[in-house]
């Protein structure tokens, strides 16, 4: 495993993090406790240090798995990280009840990296400000209960630039990022920004919510064929000096096992120049074809009247990219409420941490694929 400076935190984490908002699952949704427990243990003996979690994933069930994964000598192998879940509090003691709760489902007494969940502009002024988190949190870390603030981000360039300039408390970030985001949220420059600020850079969805470990071929053309196109996302980022750590979603021993090689080979200025270069042509293709957004987080669901709102999206986007559009149609027709029985009401749209006009969108499915 390689490992990695984490901003002026004075931590250095491993390059490859596991995020446990997509663990294995059994038939009937929830988590296949033995095996998300063998497959994080067994990323940790591996080197794996850095473990995100959070409050709402999993229905609630992640913090609860990681906990058991977490014990026989393995909580003290590793960096804990899970997130106050900003929607949740609703005045200032929510946030000392919500934390307590989640140190007795870690089955720990402290927190390495305790993020504000899912920040944004609307949320810094209508939360985080008039509940005075950011002071509750450093009380939490005087008392031992977390060692280091950050917060997790969705929203525009701006936004994040407010934020940072809201408190010098900010030690680390996460954010979107990956060679299709560069320009979206955060970005590239919001990247920089924390950064030369010393703060630890996390990134998530280094993989698009996996839609750039399924390239469609005339997209994975522009890339070189002797790396997968996982690896091809993943070095796209450790290649960059701001990035600490890179968080992928494992769900399987597999998943864990090829990341662990490609971590293994990680390091900043790894890539050539023409590397570099492919990213941007491969960009180019991908943002003609691509037609939503939607990275599966799933924090949409479940949606009021029945919708399965990220496997419809799936659908649509391999629509678009050109894979066999006779199977996606066919696979739209199998979905037992389509896209046409959305009423608009908005739910997942406040929620959704990519901003997404949902209704709208389901507009153009049900026009397209009726």
């Amino acid at each position: 495993m390689q490992y990695r400076k984490f901003g002026n935190t004075g931590a250095e984490v491993s390059a490859l993090g596991f995020g446990c908002m997509r663990l294995p699952v059994l038939e009937d949704g929830s988590v296949n406790e033995e095996e998300a427990v063998a497959i994080i243990r067994r990323a940790i003996d591996e080197g794996v240090n850095y473990i995100d979690t959070a409050y709402p994933y999993h229905d609630g069930k992640s913090e609860i798995v990681v906990g058991k994964a977490l014990q026989d000598g393995y909580r003290e192998k590793v960096y804990l990280a899970t997130k106050c879940p900003l929607w949740a509090v609703k005045g200032e003691a929510d946030f000392d009840r919500i934390l307590n709760e989640q140190l007795q489902k870690l089955q720990t007494d402290h927190i390495d990296f305790y993020l504000l969940h899912a920040m944004g502009r609307e949320r810094l002024e209508k939360v985080v400000k008039p509940f005075h988190l950011v002071e509750h949190m450093k009380e939490a870390k005087k008392a031992g209960k977390i060692r280091h603030i950050g917060f997790s981000f969705h929203d525009d360039l701006n936004a994040f630039k407010e934020i940072l300039d809201y408190t010098d408390e900010w030690e680390f970030c996460q954010i979107q990022y990956n060679y299709i985001d560069v320009a979206n949220q955060a970005g590239t420059e919001g990247m920089r920004c924390a950064a030369a600020r010393g703060m630890g850079v996390v990134v998530m969805e280094p993989l698009l919510g996996g839609r750039l470990a399924n390239l469609s071929s005339h997209v994975a053309a522009a890339f070189s064929a002797e790396k997968t196109p996982v690896e091809h996302a993943f070095d796209f980022l450790w290649n960059q000096p701001e990035v600490g750590v890179v968080l992928s979603g494992m769900s399987s021993r597999q998943q864990v096992e090829d990341n662990l090689v490609y971590a293994s080979r990680s390091g900043v200025g790894m890539l050539s120049g023409e590397e570099e270069a492919a990213y941007g042509k491969v960009k180019e293709i991908y943002d003609k074809m691509s037609m939503v957004g939607c990275t599966g987080c799933a924090y949409c669901m479940p949606c009021p009247f029945g919708l399965n709102i990220p496997e419809i999206f799936k659908v649509y986007n391999s629509y678009g990219l050109h894979r066999n559009k006779n199977k996606a149609r066919e696979a739209y027709e199998a979905f037992e409420v389509r896209s046409d029985q959305c009423r608009a009401c908005h739910k997942c749209e406040q929620i959704c941490p990519q901003h997404l006009k949902v209704s709208e969108v389901m507009k153009d499915i049900a026009a397209l694929m009726g």
